[in-house]
Order: structure tokens, then sequence, then C-alpha cells
């Protein structure tokens, strides 16, 4: 049977995603929308209404309309929300593409996503052209100037009118981000406007983020958890966004105390950053009363010792790429929420838990796959039926890959992914369980969980340990016998092997499948 959500139903209006952030930004003309963390630049929410207006003005003179496809190959500054909402605000679609990719990574999303012209940043520029030429880009645009780069100020039509936006907010795409691609390729996840509208309503009412707050930008833009909770959310409720390019402990902490950041949108290792480095000590973040993480599991362990330390709420949210991203969220007033927890179901939102493999709903304390339903789901991966259908059933329902657990009180806890367990003699072993264990190790920095061939058991969990500088004389055996400790037996850890970091996506997720194939290399004979 499908849990509804216990907050009630929020209205979504039927207007395009530039519409519905833009619609505070007069009253706040004269405050600050986005500061640039590393050099103070402001721009106003006046200032960032007219760039907007100019950026879709000069895509117009260019032919650019309902439609067509923009990349946006950047780290986080100001200019990335002129460009999102500008290229939005003209009809056509954002593909945004991670800054750590390589010419020819780019190229194939570039491709696959049929881009029309490309904004980057200098430092991007010589990968930026590169997969430009192999993918047919007309244009590409450069903030600042470079040679071989159009510059961004020369689509800057501050005295041109807009054309009048005539999308379809139900069926016209607003955004094109590509899921992490777990498997084969990245797929790229068709957003409609009311996806990414929906979306933000349904989060509003229980994250309340409030007009004149400030809060930081670290996560990425171009992924989509930063897309929607910050350049969407934060903006549309009058928040001040403060932009990190690329992080840095000592530079977060110093605006976090700089600009009094009160909310922090967060991932997994920044989290686990705050709560063991040493430098977080000489800066005063009295001012941050949340941080709310995503992207990948929380260890109950980093979430209590961050809270403990700073004085804040720490809690979680749950969402994928093809969900807007969020489904599940703790709000800010439910400090009674376990903090293990990512919440309940957000409004206007269905979920099942159901028997991985199968189409029966599990009992409440019972494993099963996450399915959702609801307003903020995709319409599906661009040029793949079959990924498509294999994702989202004849019924609405979205099949996440996620292994959850419900409770009687209706909240969900994110245990695994379903193609990420581990199979000893016939049990499954959940990664993240045994990384939240290692993580809680006073001497472990970060650590892995992976499934290592073995010729009698099938699968054993091996880990991967970052250790601390100042414990270079744990052992594998004293690492294997905490773990032991603490679980049954079929779950212990029987491999370990220190490395100087675990791979992980710029969401923070663990790249297990790195380690996977890394580790399938070694014992293949």
């Amino acid at each position: 049977m499908p849990y509804s959500s216990p907050h009630p139903d929020v209205e979504i209006p039927d207007v395009s995603l530039p519409e519905y952030v833009m619609a505070v930004f007069h009253d706040r003309r004269d405050e600050p929308a986005l500061i640039d963390g590393p050099t103070g630049r402001t721009l106003t929410f006046g200032e960032l209404a007219g760039g907007i207006h100019a950026f879709a003005a000069g895509l117009a003179q260019r032919g650019f309309g309902r439609g067509d496809v923009f990349a946006i190959y950047m780290p986080n500054v100001p200019e990335y929300a002129i460009a999102f909402f500008g290229v939005s605000r003209a009809g056509g679609v954002v593909t945004t593409l991670n800054p750590l990719y390589t010419a020819d990574e780019a190229q194939h999303q570039l491709e696959d996503a049929g881009a029309r012209f490309l904004l980057t940043v200098p430092t991007f520029l010589e990968k930026a052209q590169e997969a430009a030429a192999a993918s047919g880009i007309e244009e590409v645009f450069v903030l600042g100037e470079a040679e071989g780069a159009t510059p961004f100020s020369a689509l800057m039509l501050q005295d041109r009118d807009v054309p009048d936006l005539d999308v379809d907010p139900a069926d016209d795409l607003a955004a094109l981000p590509y899921s992490s691609g777990t498997t084969g390729l990245p797929k790229g996840v068709m957003l409609t406007h009311r996806n990414l509208v929906a979306n933000v309503c349904q989060c509003v009412p229980i994250e309340g983020i409030q007009t004149g707050e400030t809060t930081v930008g670290i996560l990425p833009f171009y992924h989509i958890y930063g897309m929607t909770v910050i350049l969407s959310m934060a903006l549309r409720q009058g928040a001040t966004v403060v932009t990190m390019p690329k992080f840095e402990m000592e530079a977060f902490c110093g605006l976090v105390q700089k600009h009094r950041i009160k909310s922090a949108y967060l991932v997994p290792p920044i989290i686990l950053g705050l709560a063991k480095q040493p430098v977080v000590d000489n800066f005063d973040l009295s001012s941050l009363d949340f941080i709310t993480s995503g992207a990948a599991p929380l260890p109950v362990s980093v979430a209590e010792t961050c809270a403990e330390r700073l004085g804040c709420v720490v809690k979680q949210g749950y969402g994928m790429t093809e969900t807007s991203p969020v489904t599940h969220l703790v709000p800010r007033d439910a400090p009674e929420t376990p903090i293990d927890s990512v919440g309940r179901v957000v409004p206007n939102t269905e979920f099942r838990v159901v028997d991985v493999g199968g189409q029966t709903d599990v009992e409440p304390g019972d494993k099963g796959e996450l399915w959702v339903r609801g307003p903020q789901v995709m319409k599906g991966y661009l040029n793949n039926r079959a990924a498509t259908d294999d994702t989202i059933d004849a019924d609405g329902w979205l099949h996440t890959g996620d292994v959850a657990v419900v409770d009687e009180d209706e909240y969900v806890y994110i245990v695994d992914r379903v193609k990420e367990l581990i199979k000893y003699k016939g049990y499954q072993v959940a990664p993240a369980e045994l990384e939240e264990i290692l993580q809680s190790h006073d001497d472990i920095a970060d650590a892995a969980v992976i499934p290592s061939p073995d010729e009698e058991a099938g699968e054993v969990p091996k880990a991967f340990v970052v250790r601390k500088q100042h414990a270079r004389d744990l052992t594998p055996d004293a690492i294997m016998e905490f773990v032991a400790s603490q679980v049954a037996p079929y779950k212990k850890v029987r491999r370990v092997e220190f490395v100087d970091e675990i791979p992980k996506t710029a969401s923070g997720k663990i790249l297990r499948r790195d380690l996977v194939k890394q580790e399938r290399e070694q014992t293949s004979p």
C-alpha cells in the first residue's frame, strides 16, 4: 500500500521556472542575491533580474528559442544564475556539465543533448573548445575574455526586449542534467518547468528557508541538488547565496564567519570534515543553525559529532536527479526526527517500499526498493526509451534503485543501493552500513566498502580506508576487529586496503564502481 505525505498538498502554479523564481526579485531589488565568495562581488536581485533578461535577449538575437539547448560548463559563480535562468527565459533548455569532466566526457554530453551553445570560464576553455569542436557546438562563450571564444558580455543586450515566453510548463524542458551513470554512460534527465517548480513548491513549507537568510552555494550548480535547492528555491525565497567555485574547508569556514551564514546544504564528505578537521576550531561558526545533507548516506556518528561540535541542527533529505530531486526531507523544526532518517515524504508525493526484484510491498521495518510517484518525477531519459521504461513503470512509479526501510511513523531510512549489495554466502550485506561503522573510528578519516571476489563466499566485504595523519600504526587486523565487534558474523569486513583518498563524485557519492573495477583488475587471473 502506498504511503502518502503527512504534509498538506501544495498548489503548483502553471508557470515557467523563471516566472516562478523571479516573482520576488522586484520586491528585493536592492538586496544581495548572490555574493561571489572569493571576491565579495555582489549581484542584487535587481541586477540579477536585469542580467537574466539581457542574457535572454542576447540569445533571442542569435535565433535561440524554444527547445534549443544551451550548455553551461562552469564552477559556481554568480553568472551561473544569469545564464541558467536566462536560457530558460528565452524558452531554451539548460544542460549542465560537471566541471571535472574531461573533454571526451563533455563531448559525449554535448552531442547527446544536442547543445547549440556552450558557456565556460577561461580555466576550462581548452577542454571546452576541444569538446565543442568535436560535437558541433555553434559558438563558445566565456566569462571575461579569452582567445577563441565570445565574451559573456556580448550576450548581455541590456536595451533589447525579450520575446514573450511561449512554453508549456508541463511538457517543455527547462533543464537537462545528466544522471551519475552508475552503469554505462550518463543519461540525460528530462526535467520540465513543472517538475522543477513543483519541487520548489514541495520543499519550501518543509525547509522553511527565510527571506533575507544567507546560505552558501557550495553544492555544484550543475548538480540537481544545487540547481533546485539553491539556484531555484533559495533565490525564489529571497535568500542571499554566497557562492564558492570550489570547496576548501578553511575558505568555507571563513565565509560562514564573514557573512553570518545561517544554513548550509552540504554532502557527507564536507560534514565529515566539519566534524573532524582541526581547522574548524579557528572560526566562529555560531551563525550556522541548519545543515541539510543529501546526495549520499550520512553516517549517524558523523552527523552527531558535527551537530555537537557546531551546535546546530544536522538533518537529511533524499532525492535523485530523476525526481528534480527531493522526495523526502526532514523539516527544520522537527528535532524528534531520527538523525539517520531522510524524513517523511514531501507534499503531493507517494512512495512504496517493495521487495527487491518483486512487486510486493514489504512490512514496516523490512528492507525493500524505494518507489516514488509525484509531479517532480522526470519526463524521462533523453533519447532512451528503454532506460525510461526500466525506471518508470506503467503506473507512474519511479523505481529508485535505493534500498530503504520505513518505520511505523513513516520515517524513511536509505540503507543502500540495490546493485551495490554484497552477496556473502547468500547473505546480503549493505556497504553503507559498514562504511558508517568505519567512519566512526577515531583514527579513520574516510572509508568505502565494496564486494571483493572470493572463491568460497562468492563475495566478501573489502574496506578501502584513509587513515588520519597521526594513525599510521593502524593495522588491517585492528580495523577488522573493530567492525567485527559491531556486526553479525556474515557482515564482517574481511579485507582492508589503505588508500590516500576515496574516489567520489562532486556531489559526494562514493564511486564504488571505480573501486570495484580496480579490484576486479587486481584479482583477475
